[in-house]
């Protein structure tokens, strides 16, 4: 009876697990297909010097248009392509795992709460993927097209090797901390939400709470307003993160916000939302398209 019961636990685990993985990938790729050109914007704005070039994100956008054509926009989108999948999937099958231990120990339903602990764990996972993928992305979005005596990065594999080469793998992993400053309130926001809101969807059209029998609107929606929640609770984090990893002068996070806010003359706190425009802009489409790709993969699986 034990070695029956222990060969059904792995029959429910293991694929679990995989369809986590498989359909986190899914929604990594959706998400960087519609979200990259609105996050290049952002990255441009958050790293500019003071005084700033640009005097917003549309004009951020005009420029790059007019400078760089569309393929400006996509500049850097291999790293995510080939990371964000697969950070993605990592963070969905951690939140899963997370989930599951949570539920282990208790025969009752979880509450919001709890699956949004569950989503900040996986979010202090995920940062150790996540720096290295978006050190690089920050590094191929902020290159000057042409400069000088400067040699650009050909591609997302070439700036990985001359940034290991020239910093080893500290070079590939700096401003973790900040990273991981900024993932865990913002996973913990960003499935919190998503549970939360998909309840509330179905309680208002059906008076029952039970975020499982969401449909394809409710989740759409649920997604929309789910990134925009994880941006609301780390947004300076990654403008802090943007500038450690794009500029070596900085020794740490803490120099960096020290220098943000001594290039405004007194320190305006609005310097910590550059580019915050884009980004919700973004945040929207990119993680609706995002839980979308995951729940409909999920379903395809048969999960």
């Amino acid at each position: 009876m034990e070695t029956a019961g222990l060969t059904e636990d792995r029959q429910a685990l293991v694929p679990r697990a995989v369809g986590d993985f498989a359909a986190g990938t899914m929604g990594g790729w959706a998400q960087v297909v519609v979200g990259h050109p609105f996050d290049t914007i952002k990255v441009r704005m958050q790293t500019q010097p003071s005084p700033p070039i640009y005097r917003g994100g549309m004009d951020c956008l005009r420029a790059t248009l007019k400078t760089e054509g569309a393929a400006g926009l996509y500049r850097g989108v291999t790293s995510p392509l080939a990371g964000i999948g697969f950070c993605n999937a990592v963070v969905f099958a951690a939140n899963g795992y997370m989930l599951r231990l949570f539920q282990a120990n208790s025969s009752e339903p979880l509450t919001i709460g709890q699956k949004a602990i569950a989503g900040g764990l996986a979010g202090g996972v995920m940062s150790f993927l996540n720096c290295p993928v978006e050190l690089l992305k920050v590094k191929l979005q902020t290159q000057p097209a042409a400069s000088p005596g400067y040699k650009p990065y050909t591609g997302v594999f070439n700036c990985g090797v001359r940034t290991f080469q020239e910093r080893g793998i500290t070079g590939l992993y700096r401003g973790l901390g900040i990273t991981i400053l900024r993932d865990i309130p913002s996973f913990w926001g960003y499935f919190g939400a998503y549970e939360a809101l998909k309840c509330a969807f179905v309680y208002r059209r059906t008076g029952v709470v039970d975020g499982s029998r969401s449909n394809g609107i409710e989740q759409f929606l649920a997604g929309g307003f789910a990134g925009i929640s994880a941006w609301l609770t780390a947004y300076p984090q990654d403008v802090i993160k943007s500038r450690v990893q794009m500029n070596y002068k900085y020794k740490s996070a803490t120099a960096a916000a020290q220098a943000l806010f001594q290039e405004t003359r007194g320190g305006n706190w609005r310097v910590l939302f550059r580019g915050f425009g884009p980004t919700i802009l973004r945040a929207f489409p990119a993680n609706a398209a995002t839980f979308m790709a995951y729940e409909w993969t999920i379903k395809t699986l048969g999960m």
